[in-house]
């Protein structure tokens, strides 16, 4: 699936629930079922700046395609993170780099988080698009 056909996909799935409470015990779910970052990622480099919550973000080249795999802390941010991860791991470095991330306005995720998450997930949405930026200039190289 494409990026975009990922992120409608999501966009769908919100779309079912009558109230934010719902939502957000969706996303809970979806941080449970996140697959973990191993031990050994879980460095002061892999660590997103930026969140209120300790995030690590991990991405390896996987042939022509970026794997991500995260773990957080918190109940809430692991669930945000688990939505980035399924909607950029397993793509090409430069579709990663050309994706718009609209879908997380348009389900109002940015809205319903406080200031401090917010900014949290602006910083690992730019960490997901500075991995593609690295392997994509590794590529060219």
């Amino acid at each position: 699936m494409t990026i975009k056909e990922i992120q409608n996909e999501i966009i769908d799935e919100f779309s079912m629930f009558d109230d934010w409470m719902q939502r957000y015990e969706y996303i809970i779910d979806l941080g449970k079922n996140l697959p973990l970052i191993k031990e050994e990622y879980k460095t002061d480099n892999n660590l997103i700046k930026g969140c209120q919550s300790k995030v690590w973000l991990q991405g390896e080249q996987n042939g022509e395609t970026i794997v991500f795999t995260a773990d957080s802390d918190a109940i809430l941010t692991k669930g945000i993170i688990a939505i980035l991860i399924r909607a950029f791991s397993n793509q090409k470095a430069i579709d990663i780099l050309n994706a718009d991330t609209d879908f997380i306005d348009e389900i109002g995720l940015k809205e319903h988080l406080s200031p401090t998450r917010a900014n949290g997930l602006v910083s690992m949405i730019k960490n997901i698009k500075m991995y593609a930026l690295a392997f994509d200039a590794q590529k060219k190289n």
